[in-house]
C-alpha cells in the first residue's frame, strides 16, 4: 500500500511542499529551498545538484550499446528487447569527505610458524550514502562525478523527472558512512592477516554535502520477460543491469 503524501507550506515562497512518511528533509519543486520538516526550519547544510546529461532518447541509444556488448547477452537482444520504462529520478546521497586511519595487530598464519604483524590502513574517502532507508540502488558501484556538482538550482531538473527527499539526518548518514568504511578496513586487513587481534578505526570528517543526483530507472521486456536497469545520468554509465540468459 502507497504511503500517502503530506503537504507543509514552504518557509521561502509559501508553496505547498509534498513529502511522505519517513522523509526528513523537503525541497520545494517551485523555489529549491529546502526544509527540515520537523522543525520547519532551513536545512543549513551544503545542498548539491548534478546535472542530468541525457535525454529519453540519448538513454535509450545507451541502453540499445549496452544490450549490444558483451558476450553473456543474447545476440539478438538489442533488435527484440522493448523499452517500456525510461524514468528520470534524482536521488538525494550524504557525500562524507573523510580520512579514515585504522591501527591493526593480528597474526599472520600462512607461514609456519605463524607470526605477529602490525601496521595501519590509511585512506581518503568520498563515501556516498543513499540517504533512503530501503532500495537495491548499488551504492558501491556508483563513482560520483564530483567535478561536476553545483551549488542545488531547482531550475536544472526537468519537469517530467522525480525528486526524492532524505529519510536521514546527516548524524544517521555520517554514522552508516563510519559502520561501513571500518567494515572495509576490517576486510582489507585479510590481505594481510589471518587473524585480527586488535584494530581501532579512526575517521576524521573533512565534510558533509547533501547531494542530488539523476538516475535513470530503464525497464524493458525481452521474449514476455522484465528486466531493469539502472543508468548514471551525469555519465551515462549502466550501474546495474538485468541480463537474460543467453539459453533465450
Amino acid at each position: 500500500m502507497a504511503a500517502v503524501a503530506q503537504e507543509i507550506r514552504c518557509s521561502h515562497c509559501g508553496a505547498p511542499v509534498e513529502f511522505k512518511p519517513g522523509e526528513l528533509v523537503a525541497t520545494c519543486k517551485y523555489c529549491g529551498f529546502t526544509t527540515v520538516i520537523e522543525t520547519g526550519q532551513a536545512f543549513t547544510f551544503e545542498h548539491s545538484l548534478l546535472l542530468n546529461s541525457y535525454s529519453e532518447e540519448q538513454v535509450e541509444n545507451l541502453v540499445r550499446d549496452w544490450m549490444r556488448s558483451g558476450f553473456m547477452k543474447p545476440g539478438d537482444l538489442a533488435k527484440k528487447s522493448k523499452i517500456t520504462e525510461k524514468n528520470l529520478v534524482y536521488l538525494p546521497f550524504w557525500l562524507v569527505s573523510a580520512d579514515a586511519t585504522t591501527k591493526y595487530k593480528g597474526i599472520f598464519e600462512r607461514i609456519s610458524p605463524p607470526i605477529v604483524k602490525e601496521g595501519q590502513i590509511q585512506k581518503e574517502y568520498n563515501w556516498l550514502v543513499l540517504a533512503r532507508e530501503a532500495s537495491g540502488f548499488p551504492t558501491r558501484e556508483y563513482n560520483v562525478p564530483l567535478t561536476g556538482k553545483i551549488p542545488y538550482d531547482f531550475r536544472k531538473i526537468e519537469g517530467f523527472a522525480k525528486l526524492l527527499n532524505s529519510e536521514m539526518t546527516r548524524d544517521e548518514a555520517l554514522e552508516i558512512a563510519k559502520q561501513q568504511i571500518e567494515a572495509l578496513h576490517r576486510f582489507l586487513l585479510q590481505q594481510d592477516i589471518d587473524k585480527i587481534v586488535e584494530a581501532n578505526t579512526t575517521i576524521n570528517l573533512k565534510q558533509m554535502v547533501y547531494l542530488h543526483a539523476p538516475v535513470w530507472f530503464i525497464k524493458y521486456e525481452y521474449k514476455n520477460n522484465a528486466y531493469q536497469m539502472i543508468v548514471d545520468g551525469a555519465t551515462g554509465m549502466v550501474l546495474k543491469g538485468d541480463i537474460p540468459s543467453s539459453k533465450f
